[in-house]
């Protein structure tokens, strides 16, 4: 398929990146069930959490001249999400691109597939995800097949530009910037919650009592 570029995405509102930037955010995984990556893709430079608006791209496993002209697109706060076609050999992410991403400002990496420069990158403490690390690294072929902006496949999931990204020390999560603005608050209320309920552990309470699992799992238990 020959190159395809789509139109940019719409911003996020900052008022939901403001909400995301205070979750924690493996709460979401307490009301969705789609939209988070496989564990495979894991940090590997950097130390930051992301909260971004996903530009998409989609190159061979040799050719990164799309990824390179998509660098040069990335407005402050972007996260670049890579398609490879699942090559695990060509490194398309190293200093030079991490270099690029952290100058404009981006939020962060995610890449379906592999990184190189993993010490000389972690200067810019830019956050990078991907699936491991290779020597092995793509060229500029000037291969005509790619996407920009368009939907791709990663970590097993569908990413739309435009979508949200959050990742940290626990995974990845891509989803639709309306779906997440209707749940945020909910999450937010849960994670404001937890302290008290911890501290009630500490005082002798049961965690299936103050859950209601355990008046749950009586009910079931007497059928």
């Amino acid at each position: 398929m020959p190159i395809q570029i789509g139109a940019p995405p719409a911003p996020l509102d900052p008022e939901l990146v403001e909400k995301l930037d205070r979750l924690s955010f493996p709460t979401l995984g307490h009301y969705l069930e789609q939209g988070f990556a496989d564990p495979g893709l894991v940090r590997q430079v950097g130390t930051r959490r992301i909260v971004g608006r996903a530009i998409t791209v989609r190159i061979t496993a040799t050719d990164s001249t799309m990824l390179h002209h998509a660098a040069g697109t990335l407005e402050p706060g972007d996260v670049l999400v890579l398609d490879t076609g699942g090559d695990l050999r060509h490194a398309a992410v190293g200093l030079v691109l991490t270099a690029a991403a952290a100058i404009r400002r981006a939020a962060g990496v995610v890449i379906d597939g592999v990184v190189t420069d993993v010490d000389e990158a972690a200067a810019y403490d830019l956050p990078v995800y991907a699936r491991g690390r290779s020597m092995l690294t793509t060229k500029l072929h000037g291969i005509d097949e790619g996407s920009l902006n368009l939907p791709i496949t990663c970590g097993g999931v569908v990413v739309n530009a435009g979508d949200i990204v959050l990742a940290d020390a626990n995974g990845v999560y891509f989803g639709d910037p309306v779906q997440v603005a209707g749940i945020v608050d909910l999450a937010l209320q849960d994670d404001a919650e937890e302290p008290e309920l911890i501290e009630a552990l500490r005082a002798g309470a049961r965690l299936g009592d103050e859950t209601g699992a355990t008046a749950t799992i009586t009910a079931l238990a007497a059928q």
